[in-house]
């Protein structure tokens, strides 16, 4: 997993509430297990004009050019900012994989629906929760300013602006540890490898006769 500490990202919205996995991958798109491949799909719905197929190739697809993200504006963006309740609906982990495989590393929100929150650490990104507040002056000055960039400090939890702002942010210390040093839950557990090891070891001298059984299969 790709270790987050300082991100300095171009800004893109997702002006509306209530955004669910759907919406962010439809459904069609989730036959393939593999974390890459997702971002052509990402917002399908709502980037193209016509229904997605999967393997389709997107770029010959008319696009609909009132969605934010089809904005040169927008062109490169690796900040979402989005509103309440982010990432409800069902539970799907490809939501993250596609927002990731877009180009996002950082999703700004007043709330986020928990399983997504979750995922989005398991899988590198950073989501912040703020103050709806402080979120709605983040979209006005977005607005205001074409090319308006954040800077994602993750170890000193801060959010800078383009003005000189600085605005903190909570985080859970075990994710914060995670997604600072790149871990996912695999590399966690490897992490304790040489323990594992010494315990495995030990067990087979104290009861061989469980690896005879597993050997023998």
């Amino acid at each position: 997993m790709k270790p987050f500490t300082v991100h300095s990202g171009l800004v893109a919205p997702m002006d509306r509430a209530n955004v669910d996995t759907d919406l962010i991958i439809p459904k069609q798109f989730l036959k393939s297990i593999k974390r890459s491949g997702f971002g052509p799909n990402l917002f399908d719905e709502l980037r193209y004009l016509d229904e997605g197929q999967p393997g389709e190739d997107c770029s010959g697809r008319p696009v609909n050019d009132e969605f934010p993200l089809n904005f040169p504006r927008y062109a490169g963006a690796s900040v979402l900012l989005a509103r309440e309740n982010f990432g409800c609906g069902s539970s799907r982990e490809h939501a993250p994989w596609a927002l990731e495989d877009y180009g996002f590393r950082c999703i700004i929100a007043p709330s986020f629906a928990d399983i997504f929150f979750n995922n989005c650490f398991k899988n590198g990104m950073l989501p912040i929760a703020l103050d709806a507040e402080i979120v709605d002056g983040l979209f006005q000055a977005m607005y205001a300013n074409e090319g308006y960039a954040l800077e994602v400090d993750l170890p000193n939890q801060l959010i800078r602006t383009p003005e000189g702002e600085s605005i903190a942010f909570e985080v859970d210390a075990f994710r914060k540890d995670c997604t600072v040093n790149g871990l996912d839950d695999i590399g966690i557990t490897l992490k304790s490898a040489d323990a594992i090891r010494h315990y495995e070891a030990g067990l087979r001298q104290r009861a061989p006769w469980l690896f005879d059984v597993i050997g023998s299969r």
